[in-house]
């Protein structure tokens, strides 16, 4: 019986001396953390999408609260987060303008030229390094395989009639599907805009027509009839300026070939 009455007071004893080191032990290696990073990684959604420019949310969350990104950073959360956010650092939070990706090509299968029958893996960026980048004769355009329909975590984009589409209600502007597509056809632009430009080939005129119907030709005409100097030549393809456009639809009525929405 005294044995064990021995055992445990030694087995006790031990045990309050390892709490009071762990004690210390806590106390003398504790890492700060910042209030606000807290506060603001529980707004992000948590996706860890990057589409931020950093590490996932535990990154932007320590860049905001730094001020070395906006409030409004997170393409997910949108808006809303950012506002609530700016509320949790003092500052105007939820301005920012929606975005989602827009594939800047309308080669469909009908309308355009095919140089020869790919069988192979289906991968945008495999297949870039392929004579030709692939069957469709445009070398600019939408190749088709897929790449960013993988990239994207939301299904947002999906390749329909041989071009990659997306859809704007799922898309949250993360830009994977940007960084992923080889050619680069996709970019960021406003949700609000209404009229885009669809075709990003260099070529111009007839050597566009040959490979597809669908085509910029480069005769200028949305240009000329813009009132808000919003469109010009980026070689031989119209550029939009989103900051200048007010969605009055004159380049798309000019334009022959209708590429422009």
């Amino acid at each position: 019986m005294t044995g064990l009455l021995y055992a445990a007071a030694v087995i006790g004893i031990i045990g309050i001396v390892i709490g009071l080191l762990l004690g210390v032990a806590s106390e003398k290696f504790k890492v700060e953390v910042d209030e606000k990073v807290v506060k603001i990684r529980g707004e992000l959604p948590g996706n860890n999408c990057g589409g931020c420019g950093y590490p996932g949310c535990d990154g932007l969350a320590e860049a905001i609260a730094k001020g070395e990104a906006p409030v409004n950073a997170c393409p997910v959360g949108g808006a809303a987060v950012g506002a609530k956010i700016g509320a949790i650092m003092g500052v105007e939070g939820g301005s920012a303008d929606k975005k989602v990706a827009f594939v800047k090509c309308r080669g469909t299968c009908d309308k355009t030229r095919v140089q020869y029958n790919y069988f192979g893996i289906d991968d945008c960026t495999k297949v870039a390094v392929v004579p030709g980048s692939g069957e469709k004769a445009c070398t600019y355009g939408c190749m088709g395989y897929g790449t960013c329909v993988k990239a994207c975590q939301f299904d947002a984009i999906h390749v329909i009639d041989g071009v990659a589409v997306v859809d704007k209600e799922k898309c949250v502007a993360c830009g994977k599907c940007v960084a992923a597509c080889p050619n680069h056809l996709i970019e960021l632009v406003p949700y609000k805009m209404k009229h885009l430009v669809q075709c990003s080939s260099q070529d111009k005129g007839k050597a566009v027509m040959d490979k597809c119907d669908n085509g910029c030709i480069a005769c200028t005409k949305c240009v000329k009839e813009c009132p808000f100097d919003a469109i010009h030549m980026n070689g031989n393809v119209p550029q939009i300026d989103y900051t200048k456009c007010k969605n009055c639809g004159k380049c798309a009525k000019a334009c022959p070939k209708q590429v422009i929405l």
